[in-house]
């Protein structure tokens, strides 16, 4: 799991910097002193990985590998396999050649929301990497919502806006995104294919079984993005509604891709 976010230095490490040797020693013995005496080894380097490409700016250098492994304690084989998880994870990338070495990746708000924004009582990296899957597949079941919603799963969609509504009125964050995925469970409802529907509905189970709560960052405050997130919905629905289908998978791209209002 990633060390909690409020007994790390918040300063980042921009792009051309060294990171802060103050910020990996602290790093490091938060991991350890949050670690679950369960996980391996390899994933207790990713965890490192992670930890240190989220205080950092997206492109700022973490290091090369030799430095990072040392920094990390394992061995070269335990870390290239934890190099190959944070990096299926969006978390870093690696680049070859002088110059190169490993490097934060541009992470978009819901990768956030599965590690930094919401709290959790299970593993961050397994949210997250739910988070990203559920992304891949909401394309799928837009597409199938477009041609197969009827009439009651429109009226359906629109009393979950109305609680996501609420919620950004109320200005409860936790209740806003509990609301959001409701949404998007009632819009898998629609597929007609069961496996696409049962692997997606399985992923925002796990998600939700490890939250607890929502808490704001830094990065945005809360109440802003809650609204902007609730227009996002709010016209993904209309496009399902009118099958537009240009329009509708524009907005979950940018649902799944935009941090901030465009």
């Amino acid at each position: 799991m990633t060390a909690a976010a409020g007994t790390i230095p918040l300063t980042k490490t921009p792009p051309g910097a060294a990171p802060d040797p103050k910020l990996l020693t602290s790093l490091r013995a938060e991991i350890r002193a949050n670690g679950t005496g369960a996980e391996t080894r390899s994933e207790y380097a990713a965890s490192l990985l992670a930890a240190l490409a989220e205080r950092s700016d997206p492109g700022a250098r973490l290091g090369t590998k030799v430095e990072l492994r040392e920094w990390c304690e394992v061995s070269v084989g335990t870390f290239n396999e934890a190099v190959k998880l944070t990096q299926s994870r969006g978390y870093i990338t690696s680049r070859p050649g002088p110059g190169g070495g490993i490097f934060a990746s541009e992470q978009t708000m819901m990768v956030r929301l599965g590690n930094s924004v919401l709290a959790l009582d299970g593993s961050a990296t397994a949210v997250a990497d739910a988070v990203r899957m559920r992304d891949a597949l909401d394309p799928l079941l837009v597409d199938d919502a477009l041609w197969h919603s009827s009439a009651t799963d429109l009226l359906a969609m629109r009393e979950c806006l109305e609680s996501m509504a609420a919620a950004v009125k109320s200005e409860d964050p936790t209740a806003f995104i509990r609301g959001n995925w409701a949404l998007h469970a009632r819009i898998a409802e629609v597929s007609p294919s069961a496996v696409l529907k049962s692997v997606y509905l399985g992923l925002l189970e796990l998600v939700e079984k490890h939250t607890l709560a929502v808490h704001a960052t830094e990065a945005q405050p809360l109440p802003e993005f809650i609204a902007y997130r609730y227009r996002l919905h709010e016209s993904l629905v209309d496009a399902i509604e009118t099958r537009d289908r240009t329009r509708a998978l524009e907005l979950i791209h940018e649902h799944n891709t935009t941090d901030t209002p465009t």
